[in-house]
């Protein structure tokens, strides 16, 4: 699923999305434009909750990308969330989100955040010692806060080194390999401000092959195995993160969310059977599957240098202070001119931004139709990590961000101005 499932060519020849023409609406709104199709988000929000059914829990994870609008659409498709910062927490609950739905994680968590997410009510996943102490002051006497433990089962998935957290040598959880899992599982249930809920793991991103997630759930059901007979302890929770892959380019062929959810219920569901284990509610949490087939990057060609024997530049209007995924871990993308997407190719291009950096490439050395000064481009799969990492490098605004659907372009956030850029500073 390259495209967002509204998407075709219209009569015009032109890229269409949400009933939506890309041309137009570079047009009217003015690049660089990022575009989301509503129904998408719709449809892959709801595949993972019928996978689900009554087993558990899915929550968005916000960190993809977080927009009021776009939070609401999930959350009514039936989807809590999960945060890691106050800053994430505070647009959820002022998006509508209510703190019970709401899971908050992070590997250090300052005290302010903390003191947020228990006024909110929110599930706090404790990722570090550090957080034992701080709780025991925020959460007053008597009381008691629901937590989760992450955990970090060892497991090493087929996906690239700066998106994989669930190895030993990890920033991230309480290692079951060096033992300190179950020393921090075993001082948080004795922790009296604490109401120990579940144990959590993510083992990275963009991942594709299940078997990985498979491996994981194992470790921790042996995890709880041992939890049962030293400690007396099962979880009710267990969650086994997101981070299923997306396709990016025509030749990525990921599995559903359907096929996600199955795979990891099955191994829960078995695993329990096998080890004489109650099963306990699973949770999951994608992010990037959801958000990031939904949304495409549109672009206004401006200069073209040729080197001859060498390469051609096409630069667009965007770059890596949208979309930084490139430069930081050679995330790879497919581009279409936005006029006549299956207009023949007349040779390889590379795509780069305008940002005073060498390495704002966007694409290298891939075939499109003859390209000129402004044609608009559109690039697919841009919707997750793409403006939730935009910067305001070289002093550059933020793009606009639309919600697509039934023929109407919906401004969920403006693009930025060039008094916002200063509006922090003191002069």
């Amino acid at each position: 699923m390259l495209f967002p499932v509204t998407y075709r060519v219209n009569a015009a020849g032109h890229m269409e999305v949400g009933g939506c023409d890309l041309v137009q609406l570079a047009r009217t709104h003015g690049t660089p434009l990022y575009v989301y199709d509503e129904a998408t988000v719709r449809q892959r929000a709801s595949e993972y909750v019928a996978a689900m059914g009554s087993a558990g829990q899915v929550l968005y994870s916000a960190k993809a990308f977080a927009s009021p609008r776009f939070l609401r659409i999930v959350e009514e498709e039936g989807l809590g969330l999960d945060v890691v910062s106050a800053g994430e927490l505070n647009l959820a609950l002022k998006s509508g989100s209510k703190g019970n739905h709401i899971h908050f994680l992070g590997n250090n968590k300052s005290r302010e955040d903390l003191e947020a997410a228990y006024r909110a009510g929110a599930t706090i996943v404790i990722d570090g010692a550090y957080e034992f102490e701080l709780l025991r002051d925020i959460v007053p006497e008597g009381k008691r806060t629901p937590v989760m433990l992450r955990i970090s089962p060892g497991v090493k998935p087929d996906t690239h080194a700066h998106i994989s957290t669930g190895q030993l040598d990890s920033k991230f959880g309480f290692s079951i390999e060096s033992g300190a899992a179950f020393k921090a599982i075993g001082e948080a249930l004795r922790h009296p401000r604490l109401e120990v809920v579940g144990l959590h793991s993510h083992i990275g991103s963009q991942i594709f092959a299940l078997g990985a997630y498979e491996q994981a759930m194992g470790i921790m059901l042996d995890l709880v195995v041992r939890l049962r007979d030293e400690l007396r302890y099962e979880p009710r929770k267990l969650g086994a993160g997101g981070g299923l892959g997306i396709a990016y380019t025509r030749d990525d062929d990921p599995p559903t969310p359907r096929q996600f959810v199955e795979t990891i219920r099955h191994a829960l569901e078995v695993g329990c059977l096998q080890r004489q284990l109650k099963v306990p509610e699973l949770v999951v949490e994608p992010g990037r599957s959801i958000a990031g087939p939904a949304g495409m990057a549109v672009y206004t060609v401006g200069s073209i240098k040729d080197i001859p024997g060498v390469r051609r530049y096409v630069a667009v209007d965007g770059g890596m202070g949208d979309n930084i995924r490139p430069k930081l871990y050679g995330a790879r993308y497919e581009a279409f001119l936005a006029s006549g997407p299956e207009r023949s190719p007349a040779g390889k291009v590379t795509i780069a931004g305008k940002y005073c950096e060498s390495t704002d490439i966007l694409i290298t050395d891939i075939e499109m139709p003859e390209l000129k000064a402004g044609d608009v481009i559109a690039i697919p799969a841009a919707g997750a990590y793409c403006l939730a990492m935009a910067s305001n490098y070289n002093g550059m605004p933020r793009p606009e961000v639309l919600m697509l659907s039934g023929g109407r372009a919906t401004v969920m956030r403006r693009r930025e101005t060039l008094d916002d850029l200063v509006a922090a500073e003191v002069f």
